[in-house]
């Protein structure tokens, strides 16, 4: 099975070059990655402080581990860290994250490249965020004695784990000295292949979206956007998302409502931008709106990435996308602030999604008319969708607490 891994992963990389002579994202990826040792060996040769170790996917892995990575910074003020990502939407925009000394991609999980990364690194202790299970850098960490955490981790019985023919890659998690779970569910599913490392944390984005929420700032542009109207922002949207808000949305207006949209897509670039543009009629452009512009407008569309968690301060009504995808993006960050949020069907793998609905502070759409029903709704309701808000923002704080957890057990070796 280890060499069938290995193969695979060469695979992935060769895949990854053949797709960047066409794809920006693979080329990023790629280009990311060129004289990486190099660059760490120039960086670490001259490092003497003990070096945690960060590791993240993507920016969304990134938000959950950023409370840990920060309230470890303060408590541990002497380490350097070490934060890397395996995409490059999280690397291109966290780069610059003044949390971390060091900000670097991961190299592919070969294992020449695993055991010279740690010979290089040498870190005292590493932390890998949600679903990393990386074969040669987790065996290399275990050979070099390094303790190894994983956080945040939410394990599903469809997962190969917990299969019967998955015995090699059930090995791997015996590698963490603990997992950190979200929720009891993953907790029952690991002790039934006989894990025991298993301590029942809770989900560090919770901590997060509450700081960011404590310490939000207003946008002068959005609050002039907005004005008088109610503002529905639509975040992290994909294009199944953004045919049926596009529905809902005419329909809204031209029942009178007095409403005004916001897009957030997850996807910023260029060309996707200029088909938001073009798809809903006069919609503005953040990064180059002018307030006079916003004034006349029914539609802004961000083109920004690092701003949602923020913007949906201004908010009166949240849609979440990918539910009608992949699944569900960050509710948390939403519900934060106090404001109804609605998502798409695919939500079945998100206990937060579930925990919303339970609590009337959430609920999930299947179609576009579903959608235009629900948003009528809380426009129309205002007491219903403050209650619903409050709801909400209530179950967020309730269930803050997993990175003081976390940061106990790091204690212990620190």
């Amino acid at each position: 099975m280890k060499f069938l891994y290995n193969i695979g992963i060469r695979s992935y990389g060769l895949a990854i070059a053949i797709a960047s002579l066409f794809n920006d994202k693979a080329k990023r990826w790629r280009e990311g990655r060129k004289e990486i040792f190099s660059k760490l060996q120039a960086v670490f040769e001259n490092v003497k402080e003990p070096v945690a170790w960060f590791h993240c996917s993507s920016l969304g892995e990134f938000e959950q581990g950023r409370p840990v990575i920060e309230a470890f910074r303060q408590k541990y003020p002497t380490y350097k860290i070490l934060l890397t990502f395996f995409s490059p939407s999280g690397y291109d925009v966290r780069r610059d994250y003044i949390g971390a000394d060091y900000i670097f991609y991961l190299p592919l999980d070969t294992p020449s490249n695993a055991k010279q990364f740690v010979k290089i690194v040498k870190p005292k202790f590493a932390v890998f965020v949600k679903y990393e299970f990386w074969y040669n850098y987790l065996s290399q960490l275990h050979k070099a004695n390094v303790p190894t955490y994983l956080i945040s981790a939410k394990f599903r019985p469809e997962q190969y784990f917990f299969k019967g023919y998955a015995s090699w890659f059930r090995k791997q998690l015996n590698v963490y000295k603990k997992i950190f779970v979200q929720d009891m569910d993953s907790e029952q599913l690991l002790k039934s292949i006989g894990l025991e490392n298993i301590i029942v944390a809770g989900d560090t984005r919770f901590d997060r979206v509450i700081a960011i929420a404590e310490k939000v700032k207003e946008d002068t542009l959005v609050s002039t956007f907005k004005g008088n109207c109610k503002l529905w922002i639509c975040g992290s949207t994909w294009p199944e998302d953004e045919k049926m808000i596009l529905h809902a949305f005419y329909h809204l207006k031209v029942s009178g409502e007095k409403v005004k949209l916001l897009l957030v897509p997850h996807e910023t670039g260029e060309n996707n931008i200029s088909r938001l543009l073009n798809t809903f009629p006069k919609a503005v452009k953040y990064s180059t709106a002018k307030k006079t512009e916003v004034l006349g407008t029914d539609v802004l569309v961000v083109d920004k990435m690092g701003l949602l968690s923020s913007l949906y301060h201004h908010g009166d009504i949240a849609y979440v996308g990918g539910g009608f995808g992949k699944g569900i993006h960050n509710l948390p960050e939403a519900a934060v602030y106090g404001i109804p949020v609605l998502f798409g069907a695919n939500y079945h793998k998100f206990n937060e999604a579930y925990d919303l609905i339970k609590c009337n502070g959430g609920s999930s759409v299947s179609s576009a008319d579903e959608m235009l029903s629900d948003v009528s709704h809380l426009l129309k309701d205002e007491i219903f969708r403050k209650k619903s808000g409050e709801a909400a923002k209530a179950y967020i704080y309730g269930a803050r607490g997993a990175t003081e957890k976390i940061i106990a057990e790091l204690s212990s070796i620190s």
